[in-house]
């Protein structure tokens, strides 16, 4: 049975397209235009229909997207963002939270029910500060991902403006506070990050790098076990390595297929024959780690985003902005391999959602 995944992009579009493993075979169904750079896109927390994306621009809104079940989309709601270039969203019991990149807001909208499914009325918006040695890149605070811990009701904010990712709880009345920061070495620009057995895993984009805390509940303070570069095994040059960017960072849950977790950081603007690296991480353990296990060439150019789906996520869905289309990866080798299986060509995709 065919899947069907959603494609965001820095086009005015977001892509349908299915997704077959028999045939292995990637289709463009259709596209729906919503407006300027689409780039991030989240389910709601209970309609399995509604679908949330951010225009990423000056003054940014939220567009909340209904699909039928022919995976054909139409506009049903949108928002103002709360600032600019909202980079991140994450729709979670009854509100949806933004990231608004270039402004460094951080917004709360409550969900109704009925259309358009945002409560602009009631929009909450909090402006977060902070800089980094970066003159270029952290002249100011930049929320790149609104993260929600697994196991306890806390959000992560990594700020890579701030070198920082910021803790948010909810206090008495069930409003979303702040609750603590983890502080990175200065410099790194974490990015996004992902949390396994309290383990706290970040990619910093201006460094290439991966790092490993632990992640008490507040309000201890995290600790920090480990940091390892993200670029290739063989060897990277220093002109090379000045171009490159770390992106996305993802830890599938380990299941009967692939008992082993692994962690999967893709690396943009890699010049060498190939493309762009998906690099694979040993989680922390006993003997230790992280470790790079493993690389995969993506063919990709720029490849920033990345989402794993399908049985035991066995499929990895990949895409280039700048060239390479979209691309399926099966996990091999008990998940320490990946072995490409199809590809479409799509211009500038950016995110994914399986449906």
């Amino acid at each position: 049975m065919p899947f069907r995944i959603l494609v965001g992009s820095y086009t005015n579009e977001i892509y349908t397209v299915s997704f077959d493993p028999d045939a292995a075979k990637l289709t463009l169904e259709s596209t729906l235009t919503v407006g300027h750079h689409p780039s991030w896109l989240t389910p709601h927390p209970t309609d399995p229909s509604l679908v949330f994306t951010g225009l990423e621009k000056d003054g940014g809104k939220a567009v909340v997207v209904r699909y039928d079940a022919e995976g054909k989309g139409t506009v049903v709601g949108e928002a103002p963002s709360g600032g600019s270039d909202p980079c991140t969203l994450l729709a979670l019991g009854t509100e949806l939270f933004i990231g608004n990149y270039s402004s460094g807001t951080f917004t709360v909208i409550p969900l109704t029910y009925e259309p358009p499914h945002l409560q602009a009325s009631e929009t909450i918006i909090l402006q977060f500060e902070g800089t980094g040695p970066n003159k270029e890149r952290q002249e100011a605070s930049h929320p790149h991902q609104i993260y929600s811990h697994p196991t306890r009701a806390e959000l992560l904010i990594p700020d890579l403006g701030a070198d920082l990712a910021r803790r948010f709880k909810k206090d008495a009345s069930g409003k979303w506070v702040p609750n603590g920061e983890v502080k990175y070495q200065a410099g790194g620009g974490p990015r996004h990050v992902v949390v396994y057995n309290d383990i706290l895993y970040t990619v910093h984009e201006l460094t290439n790098e991966l790092s490993a805390h632990r992640l008490p509940p507040a309000p201890e303070e995290p600790s920090h076990i480990a940091t390892v570069s993200t670029l290739p095994l063989a060897g990277t040059s220093s002109e090379a390595a000045s171009s490159m960017f770390a992106a996305e960072i993802l830890l599938p849950a380990p299941n009967a297929s692939y008992p082993t977790p692994y962690i999967y950081v893709s690396n943009r603007e890699d010049p060498s024959p190939g493309n762009d690296t998906i690099a694979i991480f040993s989680t922390v353990d006993s003997d230790g780690g992280p470790k790079m296990v493993a690389e995969v060439r993506s063919g990709l150019k720029h490849l920033r985003g990345m989402v794993f789906g399908g049985p035991d996520d066995k499929w990895l869905i990949a895409g280039g902005v700048y060239g390479g289309g979209v691309k399926v990866f099966e996990r091999v080798d008990g998940g320490k391999g990946l072995r490409e299986v199809a590809s479409l060509e799509l211009e500038a995709p950016t995110g994914f959602l399986w449906i």
